[in-house]
């Protein structure tokens, strides 16, 4: 009993080792099944407010590897020309009057609305979260996200993953008081070509702003190679040279 009580122990431990391990995977190839690595895209943002009135941003963006990622406001006019890039955990808004990058934080937001800073400039899950458990549903799994920091927007996250494809269908979003913040729908999978089949439009709302809803549609996403010097403080204001 004694030789066969260790045994089991072991077992257990590489078990619960390699189930953490299977989430994590499982959450990179939800990265991967979003975005390629390296690609670029166009996004229109929604704002609706409670009286159904509404505002609308249109965004050219870049992204290249886990954590980098540059945005250039095209529209309303008030704010074409505008851009921010985000690094990590590191983020930037360059204002073309302003002439210099201004640092932001990820629970701002330069659009107003339910998107925070974090949700408009979403770099890879996998690169701010840990898997921590996964369960599985009738139609996919649950995946139980942990932030690896505490200066990631969310302390942690639920995120469904439905099919065989590996995509998010929602997520909710929590403080580390356990509040949930808001909740992600993911809608309309989208066949946007060179393998590219995502949700092409992503829908928000929250307990802490009851009538508010955000909406981001994506459009002409599709990979794309980019030189590091893109990002960089110096190259905010030239993003508009990379659209072709």
């Amino acid at each position: 009993m004694k030789k066969i009580l260790p045994a089991v122990f072991i077992c257990l431990c590489i078990s619960v080792t390699a189930f953490a391990f299977d989430g994590n995977e499982m959450l990179k190839k939800v990265d991967r099944n979003l975005n390629p690595e390296s690609f670029e895209m166009y996004r229109k943002l929604i704002n609706i407010e409670p009286d159904s009135s509404k505002k609308e941003f249109v965004m050219y963006s870049v992204k290249k590897g886990k954590d980098k990622i540059i945005s250039l406001f095209l529209a309303p006019a008030g704010e074409k020309g505008r851009s921010t890039m985000r690094i990590g955990e590191n983020m930037w808004l360059y204002i073309p009057n302003v002439g210099k990058p201004i640092r932001i934080t990820s629970l701002q937001s330069v659009t107003g609305g339910v998107f925070n800073n974090s949700d408009i400039m979403r770099v890879d899950y996998s690169a701010e979260y840990n898997c921590e458990k996964v369960e599985a549903t009738d139609n996919g799994h649950i995946l139980y996200l942990k932030a690896k920091t505490n200066t990631v927007a969310y302390d942690r996250v639920k995120m469904w993953v439905y099919g065989k494809r590996l995509l998010p269908d929602k997520i909710e979003c929590f403080a580390s008081s356990k509040m949930l913040i808001k909740t992600l729908y993911f809608k309309k999978v989208k066949d946007f070509g060179g393998g590219i089949v995502r949700p092409a439009v992503i829908e928000t709302d929250s307990p802490l702003y009851k009538g508010y809803k955000s909406i981001i549609i994506f459009a002409k996403v599709k990979e794309r190679d980019l030189p590091d010097e893109v990002f960089t403080l110096n190259y905010m204001s030239k993003i508009e040279s990379l659209r072709q």
